[in-house]
C-alpha cells in the first residue's frame, strides 16, 4: 500500500497543535493506560493518527508516550517519566515545528519484504529481514522545542506503512494496529511493538529497525536514572500453538504467534518506560530435559530462576541486558 503524499487541510489539521480526541474505552474489567486508543475485539487497537513531514515528504505518525503530564494528559498518552532520561542523547531525534506540524530530521523506509527464515530449533533464525528500516537517524523519540521527549512512532509514508497496520483512516484520522500479547506482574497485557534496535528481533516482532535506539541511556540500567525499562524474551521456551506452555522467540518463528514477553513494569509505575532493554533469557539444558520450561508471566519470577542457575543468557553465561532495545508502549492490562 502506498499512500498519497498530499493531504487535505482537514487532515492537516490533526498536527500537533491541536489536541487529539480521547478515544480511550475499556470495558471487561481491565485497565486501558492508552486513554487514545479503543481495543477492538480482534486483537487490535484504534488510535490517532498524525500528520507531519520530513524531507519535504508527508510522514503519518502516533504519539503513545511522554515525558510530561500535562502533554500526556492533553493527547491521551502514557506518562513515562523516565522517557526525560533520553534528552539531548543520541537516540532521540531533535525536532522542530512549523505552524503545528512537526518535522522529522529522519523517517522510515517501509518498502522492504519482510523474511524470516526459520533456524534448526527456530531460533536463532536462518535468515531474518525486517520489513521496514528506519533511516539514517531515525528514532521514535523525538525531542520537542520544549524538551519533552514524546514516543511519536511514524507509521506510513510515501514508501508504504507499517507491517501491524491493519488499516488508515484519513477522514477520521485514526489508524488500526495490531497489538501483541505479553505478561506484567503475572497479568496478561497488551502492547504495541514499533521498533527494535537489532535487526532480527525487528523482523520477529515484524516492526522497524531503529538502531540509534541503542544510544538511549543505559544498558542493563533499569532505574529512575534509566530511559529503559527491563523486558524478558525466553529463546527456548516451548512450542506448538495449541500448547498451553508455549512462549518465546522459538515459538513466535515456528508458531507464527506473539512470543509472551515479560515486561517489568506498566504505565500506572514510576519506573515504565515504553522502551525496553530486552534481557533474553535461557533454560538450561537440564531444565528443558526435564520439562520443566513452563511459561512464566513475571520478571521478579525469572530473575529468581537466574539466581538458582535454572535460566542463564543465551549463551549459557550469567542472566543479564542482552544489548538491544525494543519499543512497545503498554495499551492495557487485564
Amino acid at each position: 500500500m502506498k499512500l498519497r503524499k498530499t493531504v487535505s487541510a482537514a487532515a492537516a489539521a490533526t498536527a500537533i497543535a491541536i489536541s487529539a480526541p480521547h478515544l480511550g474505552q475499556a470495558s471487561g474489567g481491565h485497565t486501558l493506560f492508552l486513554q487514545s486508543a479503543v481495543e477492538n475485539a480482534n486483537g487490535t487497537a484504534t488510535i490517532p493518527l498524525y500528520l507531519g513531514t520530513s524531507g519535504g515528504q508527508t510522514v503519518y505518525y502516533v504519539m503513545t508516550d511522554s515525558s510530561d503530564g500535562n502533554f500526556s494528559q492533553q493527547f491521551g498518552l502514557n506518562r513515562s517519566q523516565k522517557l526525560a532520561n533520553a534528552a539531548n542523547s543520541g537516540g532521540v531525534q531533535q525536532v522542530s515545528v512549523v505552524n503545528g506540524v512537526i518535522d522529522f530530521p529522519a523517517t522510515v523506509d517501509f518498502s522492504p519484504i519482510r523474511q524470516l527464515t526459520p533456524g534448526p530449533q527456530g531460533f536463532p533464525p536462518a535468515a531474518a529481514q525486517p520489513g521496514a528500516v528506519g533511516r539514517a537517524g531515525y528514532s521514535p523519540l523525538i525531542q520537542l522545542p520544549s524538551g519533552i521527549i514524546v514516543n511519536a512512532p511514524h507509521i506510513a509514508n510515501s514508501s508504504g506503512k507499517a507491517d501491524k497496520v491493519v488499516s488508515i483512516d484519513l477522514v477520521g484520522n485514526t489508524v488500526t494496529y495490531r497489538e501483541t500479547d505479553g505478561f506484567q506482574g503475572s497479568n496478561p497485557v497488551k502492547y504495541m511493538s514499533f521498533e527494535s534496535s537489532n535487526p532480527v528481533g525487528a523482523t520477529i516482532e515484524h516492526a522497524t529497525f531503529a538502531p540509534v535506539l541503542d544510544a538511549l541511556p543505559t544498558v542493563n540500567d533499569d532505574s529512575t536514572a534509566s530511559a529503559r525499562a527491563t523486558l524478558v524474551g525466553f529463546v527456548n521456551g516451548q512450542t506448538g500453538a495449541n500448547n498451553p506452555q508455549r512462549q518465546g522467540l522459538s515459538s513466535a518463528i515456528l508458531d507464527g504467534l506473539d512470543p509472551l514477553q515479560l515486561l517489568r513494569w506498566n504505565p500506572s509505575q514510576g519506573r515504565y518506560s515504553p522502551v525496553w532493554d530486552v534481557n533474553l533469557a535461557k533454560w538450561t539444558d537440564q531444565i528443558v530435559a526435564a520439562g520443566l520450561n513452563l511459561r512464566q508471566t513475571d520478571v521478579g519470577t525469572v530473575q529468581g530462576l537466574a539466581s538458582q542457575g535454572q535460566v542463564t543468557a543465551p549463551d549459557s553465561g550469567p542472566f543479564t541486558a542482552s544489548g538491544f532495545i525494543v519499543n512497545c508502549p503498554v495499551v492495557s492490562l487485564r
